[in-house]
């Protein structure tokens, strides 16, 4: 019997996602694959981004490496591509990277459909199906719903997660996925929710969703939830906001996972302030089982500072003002993960 059959009931870890308020009008979703399954979320029509969020003037779209851009957004593009490799290079193990810039226009997608175990970030999945169903029924969520709700989110709280999956069922769930075109995403089975298989293309649809007006979730709703992944306890403040500048807030939800095969990392964030608003989701799985818990958070974070520092660079990002100044990571010597928040991998059986 192979790892994943004995992690019934194991659905673990902290899950990262992040919120960040969203500044101005929806744009359509940057991906060229997703777009298509995505159109019911997508509040404009287009759905490859032929034009700069920056500008008025209508521009072709370029690609450089791992990114897409409008044509004068070249330079950022390319940048972003080199140093999301860079930080990745000579990091064990198997890694997803989506970055989106809504200012900019900029799209960037590494391994995008390589699929990984969810771990915690199902919570936001959950929550926003949460919301979702609650809208469909025009009922406001219970105190109960409320109380489970911030735990989940706040404190990544395992139990609350698993109330809340059991309440809303496959069928609710299955259908916020097709609602935000989430087409990769795969759920976990037999209330296995930590193992639900996501992926850096849907992560990125997710965070889109909660950042801007859309048909599926109302204003409110994006508020609620990410008002809650800014709440975050400060074992869960590591991840996609390493390098945040100062003046820029961030939301964000962090997963963690031991199995047989090693750790499994993941974290979801999207991040504004004047004139930004972007989102980050790296997903890593590490493959040498001397790679702790802390190495893949450290490729994570290594990705990040290099992200954050392009997108707020003001060269490369056209901005009339000066760059923000970049802070000290604020996980820099990240918290250990909270244990009771994440439930240990069950031993290999012997081969009978």
């Amino acid at each position: 019997m192979g790892m994943r059959a004995l992690l019934a009931g194991s659905a673990v870890l902290m899950a990262g996602v992040v919120a960040c308020s969203s500044a101005g009008a929806a744009t359509a979703s940057p991906h060229a694959s997703g777009a298509s399954r995505a159109a019911k979320v997508a509040t404009s029509a287009a759905a490859t981004p032929k034009a700069s969020t920056a500008g008025s003037a209508t521009l072709a779209t370029v690609t450089e490496g791992l990114c897409t851009a409008p044509a004068a957004r070249r330079a950022l593009a390319a940048q972003l591509s080199a140093d999301i490799q860079k930080g990745l290079r000579g990091r064990g193990g198997v890694h997803a990277v989506s970055v989106y810039d809504r200012v900019t226009g900029v799209y960037c997608l590494y391994n995008g459909s390589a699929h990984f175990d969810s771990a915690s970030i199902i919570k936001a999945i959950i929550m926003a199906a949460l919301l979702r169903w609650h809208q469909e029924t025009n009922t406001p969520l219970s105190s109960w719903e409320k109380s489970e709700a911030t735990l989940m989110i706040t404190q990544s709280d395992n139990d609350a997660a698993t109330d809340l999956w059991d309440e809303l069922g496959m069928d609710n769930l299955q259908h916020f996925l097709n609602l935000a075109g989430m087409g990769e995403t795969q759920l976990g089975q037999d209330g296995d929710w930590g193992l639900t298989q996501v992926t850096a293309h849907d992560e990125m649809l997710l965070l889109e969703l909660l950042t801007a007006p859309n048909p599926i979730l109302d204003a409110s709703s994006r508020s609620y939830q990410l008002g809650l992944m800014a709440q975050v306890t400060n074992w869960e403040a590591w991840g996609v906001t390493a390098g945040t500048p100062t003046g820029v807030s961030w939301h964000v939800k962090n997963g963690w996972l031991p199995d047989a095969t090693g750790w499994h990392i993941n974290s979801i964030g999207t991040f504004s302030g004047p004139g930004k608003n972007y989102m980050i989701a790296v997903l890593s799985d590490n493959t040498n089982m001397n790679d702790d818990e802390q190495y893949g958070i450290n490729t994570i974070e290594d990705v990040a500072r290099l992200v954050q520092a392009d997108l707020n660079n003001a060269k490369l990002t056209g901005s009339s003002t000066a760059a923000a100044r970049l802070a000290a990571a604020p996980n820099a010597a990240p918290s250990p993960a909270s244990s009771w928040a994440v439930v240990p991998a069950l031993p290999t059986p012997s081969q009978g």
